[in-house]
């Protein structure tokens, strides 16, 4: 308002004839005076000093203002100030639209630290220790843990897949396929896991953040190894272990097949040289059948959300398949431990699958496990073809639930 009145001494408007009809609100001190003839606004300042009011400075400003011929007061003329739109909302637009572009340039104009590490300006982790070992950082959701307040095992499992496509991102070797190097879709060529070995040595809660770094290394000729590492980021406690082997299998014929040298090139400056996190599980994997398993599950399908980019289902999903047919009082009992897997043919869609379980005392095997189990498992087709075997370790959860182990022992008998 005072800018307007400012405004106006300098530059004067005529007032419209039809506005000297309109009525006017007083506002404040501001005072309607019969205009001059011009019939632009006029400000007066008071040189003098305000007056005070009870120890207050009363200040006042006078405004002269038309008023029309039976006294009631016009509307303020029209100025060039009042008349231009409102630019606060422009500007805050623009102000907004230039610090995330300056936010957007700061990420993608990323340095690293320190010459050995390797950030990722999007958050998704970072390759350490000379480029050759991906570490990333997973928050334990709500929607993750289960009824013991604890991360699923799938959950695990989902970590180390994705930490594993991320690390061949972040190192520039993913091309239009997932976890497929350039070379590898020319040929149509994808990873196939054939084996994969976890030592789960205490589970996350809800709220922890866990750090899982990850590596490949060469497995024989046509194989190549990749170890992972969870651990809890704030203490450095390791929770998991995990071991697999991955070979390459044909997209199109659904076949086994070598290592291209092209795709060895491609991969072979990422091999570490070191030894497994976990040594190999010598014991053979047993195949169960109908008169061996003491617990089957029947008519496992597959749906659509199960099924990865390349058309198969995902190895994570396996491992819930299988324990389908693991005894509830085990379940509720003991905590899965260890397990070991070999996977021998791909699930499509259309398959409907069976899962086998016998379960076998280990206090037999170590006077050290008194109260473990161990679980031979099959995952296979209605038609007999064997897709997973497996082998798992259950101990026990806390003293109260011991007291199941009565009732499994009951049921197996």
């Amino acid at each position: 308002m005072v800018a307007t009145a400012v405004t106006s001494a300098f530059f004067s408007v005529t007032s419209s004839p039809d506005s000297s009809d309109s009525k006017n609100k007083k506002l404040g001190s501001i005072k309607s005076k019969p205009s001059v003839s011009s019939g632009s606004l006029q400000v007066k300042a008071n040189a003098q000093a305000p007056p005070k009011i009870n120890g207050t400075v009363a200040v006042t400003t006078s405004v002269e203002g038309s008023k029309n011929d039976d006294g009631a007061s016009s509307p303020p003329p029209r100025t060039f100030i009042n008349q231009l739109p409102d630019w606060s909302m422009l500007l805050a637009a623009i102000t907004t639209i230039f610090l995330a572009a300056e936010k957007q340039w700061m990420m993608l104009d990323w340095k690293p630290r320190r010459p050995d590490m390797v950030i990722d300006p999007f958050g998704i982790g970072k390759i350490v220790q000379d480029g050759l070992v991906f570490s990333q950082n997973f928050s334990i959701r709500s929607y993750e843990i289960g009824v013991d307040q604890t991360a699923s095992i799938e959950t695990l499992m989902n970590h180390l897949q994705e930490t594993a496509i991320n690390h061949c991102r972040s190192a520039g070797l993913l091309g239009e396929g997932f976890g497929a190097t350039p070379e590898m879709c020319k040929k149509n060529l994808i990873w196939v896991v054939t084996r994969m070995q976890v030592v789960v040595d205490r589970y996350p809660t809800w709220g922890d953040v866990v750090q899982v770094d990850t590596w490949v290394s060469a497995s024989g000729k046509n194989g190549m190894r990749r170890d992972w590492l969870v651990s809890n980021s704030e203490t450095g406690e390791i929770l998991t272990r995990a071991t697999s082997v991955w070979v390459m299998m044909n997209k199109l014929t659904r076949r086994l097949s070598k290592i291209p040298e092209e795709v060895r090139g491609e991969i072979e400056p990422f091999f570490m040289s070191s030894d497994p996190v976990l040594a190999e599980d010598s014991q053979k994997l047993v195949k169960l059948d109908d008169s061996t398993a003491e617990h089957v599950c029947k008519g496992l399908t597959p749906k659509w959300s199960d099924l990865d980019v390349n058309q198969h289902v995902n190895n994570v999903k396996y491992i819930g398949w299988i324990l389908e047919s693991a005894p509830l009082p085990i379940l509720e009992s003991h905590e899965l431990s260890a397990m070991t897997l070999e996977y021998r043919r791909e699930c499509g869609r259309d398959s409907v699958l069976q899962s086998l379980t016998t379960v076998s005392d280990s206090n037999t095997e170590n006077a050290v496990n008194v109260g473990e189990f161990n679980c031979q498992h099959l995952l296979r087709l209605e038609d007999g073809a064997e897709i997973v075997r497996g082998r798992t370790r259950w101990r026990p959860k806390l003293a109260e639930s011991s007291a199941n182990m009565d009732q499994i022992s009951a049921e197996r008998a």
